[in-house]
């Protein structure tokens, strides 16, 4: 019940023992086509550029921060959390120049402070994190916020590592140029191979760029050789990893995603509601609250790994402290995929309670 991974879906790991196949084999080159259209109808997409990375969320993120900043060029990232902290580190690596748009932690950007720092600063490049997993903020107004990087001509690489299959997204519906996220959220598979979609203006920029990425593993231009219509060798694929993708992607599509979006925030609703009765004060404000991902304020007089240490301790359940700037602030309560259940919120609560009460706190 941490900030992922989550729990794994035993259909998933039933399907991580099917025997091995070649990364060619025609058996495997048909199930990469299905696990592309359930990619597409999860991050609700038609984007032809849709495909699992080979590596966790981070190696995801670098690739499409890697392919679609050029060095010299301008690019604009948050300051509210840790992973906007981090995609300026891979974009500065890129050789971009980084500048900033600005909010407190625990707040989304405000729409006209990113209109602002786009007249300042006309960026090429515009990344945000739509689901913050440091400090459980969603990011709201997301087409005012892609409307305003198009309108000055640039590109938007969204962060859905902790939303995509649990938090509403929805990328052509959205404009959003570019998005990344991992496996081991709420989509309830082990990390090993990460989603990333590319719409055609991202990739027809990718394409014609003028010095190659400073990754080949993750060179988008490459690796299209082998997603795209060719099939062509470029490594070799975590067979293991696109089965249990697969799986996973094929338990969202059963569930229905807008029925599986109203799963987690009706069971985070209870968490939360639960946590309220504990006398625990969820950190971050309804109106951008991320249901897959609470924070929760440490009560005074405990320390957060105390409380984190007895709970898998005596418990076995997992939660995690604060990251950053909230370390030592905040818990911080993961409700994803396979996760997202009515008793294991009950568990978690149950063992929350008791845990606060064997360390004295009111």
């Amino acid at each position: 019940m941490g900030p992922g991974p989550s729990d794994v879906h035993p259909r998933v790991r039933r399907a991580m023992s099917t025997p091995l196949v070649g990364h060619l084999d025609p058996s495997f080159v048909d199930l990469m086509d299905e696990v592309q259209e359930l990619l597409r109808y999860t991050f609700r997409t038609d984007n032809k550029w849709t495909i699992p990375v080979s590596g966790t969320g981070s190696a995801a993120m670098e690739a499409a921060v890697c392919n679609l900043v050029e060095p010299g060029e301008t690019v604009l990232v948050p300051t509210n959390g840790y992973f906007g902290d981090r995609m300026a580190d891979m974009a500065e690596r890129a050789g971009g120049r980084v500048v900033t748009v600005d909010a407190p932690w625990g707040r989304p950007l405000d729409p006209a402070d990113v209109q602002e720092a786009f007249d300042t600063h006309q960026p090429d490049v515009f990344g945000f994190v739509h689901a913050e997993t440091s400090t459980g903020v969603r990011q709201p107004s997301v087409p005012e916020l892609t409307s305003i990087a198009h309108s000055h001509d640039a590109y938007v690489i969204a962060d859905s590592v902790t939303s995509l299959g649990g938090v509403e997204l929805r990328i052509d519906d959205w404009n959003v140029d570019a998005a990344y996220s991992a496996g081991q959220k709420c989509l309830s598979c082990p990390p090993g191979a990460s989603p990333l979609t590319l719409s055609d203006r991202a990739m027809e920029k990718v394409l014609a760029r003028e010095t190659d990425p400073r990754s080949w593993y993750l060179d988008l231009s490459l690796l299209e050789g082998y997603w795209g219509d060719d099939r062509a060798y470029h490594h070799t694929a975590p067979i293991t990893n696109v089965y249990a993708l697969r799986e996973s992607l094929r338990l969202v599509e059963e569930e229905g995603i807008e029925r599986r979006w109203e799963r987690h925030r009706e069971v985070a609703g209870h968490l939360v509601d639960g946590l309220a009765e504990l006398g625990l004060e969820r950190y971050a404000e309804e109106s951008f609250w991320l249901p897959s991902l609470t924070t929760v304020r440490v009560p005074d007089g405990v320390e957060d790994t105390a409380i984190t240490g007895r709970l898998l301790e005596e418990h076995g359940i997992e939660i995690a402290t604060g990251l950053g700037d909230l370390a030592g602030e905040v818990l911080r309560i993961g409700c994803m995929g396979h996760s997202a259940q009515r008793g294991k919120v009950a568990a978690l609560l149950d063992a929350l309670e008791e845990t606060l009460e064997h360390h004295g706190a009111a």
